[in-house]
């Protein structure tokens, strides 16, 4: 049982909502080289401040132990942000051959296997994010001409009994090699396909407000991001969304189909000549105090993040080997490799984790003081030093500012592990919690007295 997570969940249960507190993440003394292979798995990653403290809350040898099915390579995280027990639980999927998703219990430390391996064939589970309507949608980073994977899946009841799930594949949306998902504002849902050469794609409902995944996916149209006329790649500057289905998500032509009457979203792309990028992988939404939306999107293979304003319609680079190490001073340079995971926290700022080995993994916080979606500077933030791994599924607590949880992916003992980063030290977080606990019975009393 894990006190910081027990703590925090009984004053989630004893609040209407998130608090918006200001986070102490961002108070911390960039990192400078290397931290090799020589920390604990339990304790594996290298912090940027001695106010950090992390703790491993799940691994994938005890749940075996306790007789759950899990065939590893834990990948992206999210919560259940909304409705009963808002916050309580953690999922994430297996990027593997046989994949399935995991649910850990914050508040009593258990985790299960809620989606078996292999189930409906899902491979390669990578994407992972809540829907506005309460419900877990995840998707298979896998596709190619003729493949019957690069589907998107939802959980329709994700806090049920295990042997209650349910697990859709949503037809509607168009088979590519899926990473990040985001929904904005407007509850469109934006998406891409990870390979050299992908798209950025959206997806629009004709039911933008519907209660439930099958009214939501019933219908839509999905388009693709092309900056000026098109048919380039890495493009920055002003962008349009460019329709390759009708309303109703019908192909419109020279967009092909597969067997089985979906979409191949990836030679669509060719179909309508729209801008590519080289492995666009993961997908977060920020929002600006003005009202406007920006999206990032992390691409691997050229060691870029890009930032896309969705009210003006503009494309930058936000940061690259170009951008300045905070800890250096000049351009990061090769220090800055493989962007493949953003994250952000409760005042915005951004997180960049790399696909790198341990030992040379790292995740960078990346400064934008003018919020102009051009970052000034990166500056690593942690590093991680399990052998064989990546960090991954960098995910921030949306109500207590000061917990992250990122997973420990493949790494070479086989044991993947969820750690919980804390922001300040542990008593400090202990007196808060229990303030807050305390102040939370005090206004329950009150309200009590006064009926």
């Amino acid at each position: 049982m894990h006190k910081h997570s027990i703590i925090a969940a009984s004053i989630m249960a004893l609040a209407t909502g998130a608090t918006h507190a200001a986070t102490n993440f961002d108070n911390f003394t960039p990192l400078a080289g290397d931290v090799g292979t020589s920390l604990p798995e339990t304790a594996p990653f290298k912090l940027s401040s001695p106010n950090f403290t992390q703790k491993s809350i799940a691994d994938r040898v005890a749940q075996l132990a306790a007789g759950q099915l899990n065939s590893g390579n834990w990948d992206m995280q999210t919560a259940n942000e909304t409705g009963a027990s808002a916050g309580r639980y953690l999922f994430a999927p297996f990027e593997t051959s046989t994949a399935g998703v995991q649910r850990i219990d914050l508040v009593t430390g258990v985790a299960q296997t809620i989606v078996q391996p292999g189930t409906q064939g899902f491979v390669a589970g990578d994407a992972s994010r809540w829907t506005p309507w309460g419900s877990y949608l995840t998707a298979e980073e896998s596709w190619g001409t003729g493949s019957t994977k690069g589907r998107l899946f939802e959980i329709t009841n994700p806090l049920a009994d295990p042997a209650s799930v349910n697990f859709v594949h949503r037809t509607n949306v168009p088979r590519v090699s899926h990473e990040g998902l985001a929904f904005d504002k407007n509850n469109s849902l934006y998406f891409i396909d990870e390979t050299n050469g992908g798209g950025i794609y959206k997806f629009d409902s004709v039911n933008p407000n519907a209660t439930n995944g099958n009214d939501y996916f019933a219908a839509g149209q999905t388009s693709l991001l092309k900056v000026g006329a098109g048919n380039n790649n890495r493009a920055t500057g002003a962008f349009v969304w460019t329709p390759i289905t009708d309303a109703t998500g019908t192909p419109l032509a020279g967009v092909n189909t597969n067997l089985d009457g979906s979409i191949d979203g990836r030679q669509a792309q060719d179909a309508i000549a729209s801008t590519s990028y080289n492995r666009p992988e993961d997908l977060e939404i920020q929002n600006l105090a003005n009202g406007d939306q920006i999206l990032y999107v992390a691409t691997t293979t050229d060691d870029e993040v890009y930032s896309i304003n969705l009210s003006s319609n503009q494309v930058k680079l936000f940061a690259s080997t170009n951008t300045l190490d905070a800890a250096t001073n000049v351009a990061a340079g090769s220090a800055f490799q493989n962007p493949d995971n953003v994250a952000i926290d409760a005042e915005g700022n951004i997180y960049i984790i790399e696909d790198q080995p341990g030992g040379i993994a790292d995740i960078w916080f990346a400064k934008d003081a003018d919020k102009d979606g051009v970052a000034e500077s990166v500056g690593k933030w942690a590093s991680l030093s399990t052998p064989g791994a990546e960090p991954t599924g960098l995910y921030f607590d949306k109500f207590n500012p000061n917990v992250a949880y990122v997973n420990v992916q493949h790494p070479t003992s086989g044991n993947d592990r969820t750690i919980m980063i804390s922001a300040v030290p542990e008593a400090e977080t202990y007196a808060m919690m229990f303030t807050g606990l305390g102040l939370l019975g005090l206004m329950a009393r009150r309200r009590k007295e006064i009926r």
